[in-house]
Formats: structure tokens, C-alpha cells, sequence
């Protein structure tokens, strides 16, 4: 059986957005799921538009997705003289030709097409002049003016294309640079791309591609033709639907087994299954289950694979996605051992890496500020006995484990006949400065003896200010 070779030939005008990184993870999983090859491609012909900002930007986005390519990058405006010998190749063959027909005279011919009640579409003026190169002439692909061109798409199924739709178009600008569809057979070809899965907006050039494929006596590849993702209102994904870069939700705190696991579920399907590895991905995927309906974005159930991410990734692993967020808390450690012991504390409440930065922020305090209504409601007066009870009694506790915590907590309400919320609150305040927080057992077990303690005194300190104070 022939290996598998599919690409990814983004266009480096911009950074990488959902759709192109949904392609792109198609191609990949597809490749890695046939143990074959995938390609990086760059098709950056168009030169105003092609620019090294968004090439690093796209090649940042897939090194965090972690889509790894087996060959390329390639660039396609080095490829120019190849291109080129297969045009001439084509020419050479009787199947394509010069032509010198101005704008003014194109432009006059789609007219007088669309009045006749036809397609705008040139009329082959020089088709049969045989006329050679020369300034500001187009070399032009002589396709057929009767029968169909059969589009077999392993998605969409057969479409059927009438050639007397297409007229002659241009493959060698005046300029001397080859067009997109010529550019992008000769690659594939040459290439040894023998499956390509891209957008469906992409169908209407398929039938040109096509054309040129059996000109050139090549294999068609196989083509699969992907729904477009649409916002929640069922039209184009635009920003006004939180579509941005990919690596703007890297820094929203999303994690790139989530990214992956969301994408590949805006047009594929494996069951009922909505939770996805990277490993399940590559043993499950392929392109029979890619629906035929487009995908649709929904950032709440983006947020809801992400949570679902955060909480089933070990904490080691997880370390190194969480870093850069303390920075921006203004804590940077790489006390691993310590992170390993906070994160299981808040993965579950967690929806993004931002929320998990921002909960673990009391951990890293030198002093913590009590949250003004927190303390107005719970560090009260009639707090302060069970408060400094406790405080005397943890003191007194030689090791702060699970068992040992317990049973203290179950003293002080034995003694002060206070239930355990009444007295869990205030001490949540004194120790994170807050009224929402991982449990208390877990807090003070991070924490440590000295933290807590010293935590616990200066909370009695406050409540006994405020007795004093009346």
C-alpha cells in the first residue's frame, strides 16, 4: 500500500486562525494515524502580502500545538523555476499558450458574455494564434470546451464539473510568476502529495487543479474537502465570534491537547466520545467520520474541554503551561515540588490556566491583605474564640496531617459548640485572604505549619483589634 503524504500550505499573510489550524491538524493526525508523512509548505507568492512576521507566527502556533512536520518547510516562491518547466512543459505539449489580450479586451469579452445570458469568461481569442512569449503576455491552460471534470471527494462525495464553464485561465502572469493552481499542482506533484484535506472553499478550484494533474500525466490524489467552521449564528468565523489567533488562547491559559481535542471536534466525530488525548486522536482518526456539516465554534464548550484538560493532566506536566501565568502574578518559582502539591488543589475548579494562576496567588503571599467585605462578615468578634482555640491547638499539633488537622478542627467544635462552616470561613479568610479557595485540610497542607500559623495569629490579632475597638 503507498504511503500516505499530506500537507499543510498555509499562506504567511497573517496569523494562524481555528480553520487553518483545524486543516492542519487533519493533515497531521491523518499522516500519523497512517504512519506516513507530513508536509510544510509556505505558499507565499504573494509577495505584498507574504511577510516573515506571520511565517515565525504560524510557526509558533504549531510548535505549541505540538504539530510536528516531516518535511519542509518549503517555500514556494523558491520554486519558481520548477514551476516554470512545467509550464513550458505544457506549452511544449499543445496544452497551453501565449496570449496578449489586454484588460480592456478581456474585460470587454466577460461582458458581452454576461449580456448573452453566459458566465464572464474569456472567449479564447489567441487560443489558436500560436504566438510566442513576448512583454506583458499571460500564458494560458487549454481546458477542454466539452464534456465534465469528476471531482470524487472522499468528504462530499462525487461532484460533477461542466468544462464548458471553465474558460482558458491563466497559469504564467505577464510578470513571469506561475499562479496559485499551478503552483500548488506542480508541488503536490513533485512533492509526492498524494492526499489533500483543505476547506471547502477551496472546491471551486479543484476542477483547474484537476485539469492541469492530467496534463501533466499525474496521479490525482485523494481530495477531501472540509465544511467551513461558522460562529454560533451559522455565518464565517470572524473575530466577533472570538475567533483570533491560536496563540491567543495559549495566552488565555488554554492548553494545546484542549486546542487539539476541540478542533478536531468542529467537523469529526468518533461516537459519542467528546474527550480526546493526543494518543486516542492519532489511534482514532480518520477521514470516513469527517462530517459533511459545518463546524461550529463555541467558546463555552472550548472552556468546558480545557477544564476537562486541566483537570486530567498530571501536575508535573502541567507545571510548565502554568509558569508563565504566576509571572504575570508577579510570582516566579520553580520549586517543582511545591507546584506539584498546589495544583491538585485547584485543577478542578479551573477552567483555564489563567483562573488556576490567579487562585494559587495566596500560596506565594509574604502577607496576606484580607478582601475588605470578606473580613467584614467573617473576622468578627464572636469569631475570636474558636479562632485562637484553634490557633493554640495547631500549635501544639506535631505533624499537619489530614487525620491530625481533623481532629483538631472536630476540638475546637466540641468545645465551642460552633459547627464546622462557622468556623471553616473565617479561617479560609485569614489564610487566603478571600472567601473562595480549595479546601482548608488542602490549604494548610501546602502551606505548612509556619504559613499557617502565622497566618491564623495575625487573622486573631485583626478580630481581637476589631473586639477592642467596640
Amino acid at each position: 500500500m503507498q504511503s500516505i503524504v499530506t500537507r499543510f500550505p498555509p499562506s504567511p499573510s497573517g496569523y494562524l486562525h481555528l480553520g487553518g489550524a483545524r486543516t492542519a491538524l487533519f493533515n497531521w493526525l491523518y499522516a500519523r494515524h497512517t504512519k506516513g508523512r507530513f508536509v510544510l509548505r509556505f505558499e507565499d507568492t504573494d509577495v505584498a502580502r507574504s511577510t516573515q512576521a506571520s511565517i515565525d507566527a504560524i510557526y509558533e502556533a504549531l510548535e505549541w500545538l505540538g504539530i510536528d512536520w516531516d518535511e519542509g518547510p518549503y517555500f514556494q516562491s523558491q520554486r519558481a523555476d520548477l514551476h516554470n518547466e512545467h509550464i513550458d512543459r505544457l506549452i511544449a505539449g499543445d496544452q497551453a499558450y501565449h496570449c496578449t489580450c489586454s484588460p480592456e479586451q478581456i474585460d470587454a469579452m466577460r461582458t458581452k458574455a454576461m449580456a448573452a445570458g453566459d458566465k464572464p469568461r474569456y472567449d479564447g481569442t489567441c487560443r489558436a494564434k500560436g504566438l510566442g512569449p513576448q512583454p506583458g503576455a499571460v500564458v494560458r491552460f487549454k481546458a477542454p470546451a466539452t464534456g465534465i471534470t469528476i471531482l470524487d471527494d472522499t468528504i462530499k462525495g462525487r461532484i460533477v464539473f461542466q468544462n464548458a464553464e471553465l474558460d482558458d485561465f491563466i497559469i504564467r502572469r505577464s510578470d513571469g510568476t506561475p499562479t496559485y493552481n499551478l503552483a500548488v499542482v506542480v508541488d503536490d506533484i513533485t512533492m509526492g502529495i498524494n492526499t489533500v484535506i483543505r476547506g471547502d472553499d477551496h472546491v471551486n478550484n479543484t476542477p483547474k487543479q484537476i485539469l492541469l494533474f492530467q496534463a501533466l500525466d499525474a496521479p490525482l490524489p485523494t481530495f477531501g474537502h472540509v465544511p467551513m467552521v461558522l460562529g454560533a449564528d451559522r455565518s464565517r468565523l470572524s473575530k466577533r465570534h472570538g475567533a483570533t489567533s491560536v496563540t491567543a488562547y495559549r495566552d488565555m491559559g488554554y492548553l494545546p491537547d484542549a486546542m487539539i481535542n476541540f478542533l478536531v471536534r468542529l467537523g469529526w466525530s468518533h461516537g459519542d466520545q467528546e474527550f480526546f488525548t493526543r494518543e486516542e486522536l492519532i489511534e482514532k482518526f480518520s477521514l470516513e467520520n469527517i462530517g459533511r456539516s459545518a463546524g461550529i465554534f463555541n467558546p463555552e464548550k472550548l472552556q468546558a474541554i480545557n477544564a476537562d484538560h486541566i483537570k486530567a493532566t498530571p501536575p508535573a506536566h502541567l507545571i510548565s503551561h502554568l509558569q508563565p501565568f504566576l509571572k504575570t502574578q508577579g510570582v516566579e518559582t520553580h520549586d517543582e515540588t511545591l507546584l506539584c502539591k498546589i495544583i491538585p488543589t485547584l485543577n478542578t475548579r479551573s477552567k483555564t490556566l489563567a483562573d488556576m494562576a490567579e487562585g494559587a496567588h495566596f500560596y506565594f503571599r509574604e502577607t496576606i491583605e484580607f478582601d475588605e467585605k470578606a473580613a467584614k462578615k467573617f473576622l468578627r468578634p464572636v469569631s475570636l474564640e474558636p479562632m485562637r482555640l484553634l490557633t493554640e491547638k495547631l500549635t501544639q499539633l506535631k505533624e499537619f496531617t489530614e487525620a491530625g488537622l481533623e481532629d483538631v478542627f472536630k476540638q475546637v467544635m466540641d468545645q465551642t459548640e460552633i459547627k464546622l462552616g462557622k468556623i471553616a470561613q473565617p479561617v479560609r479568610v485569614a489564610l487566603t485572604g478571600g472567601t473562595v479557595s480549595p479546601g482548608i485540610f488542602e490549604i494548610i497542607a501546602v502551606l505548612g505549619r509556619e504559613t499557617t500559623l502565622r497566618r491564623l495569629q495575625k487573622a486573631v490579632a485583626y478580630i481581637q483589634k476589631r473586639a477592642d475597638a467596640g
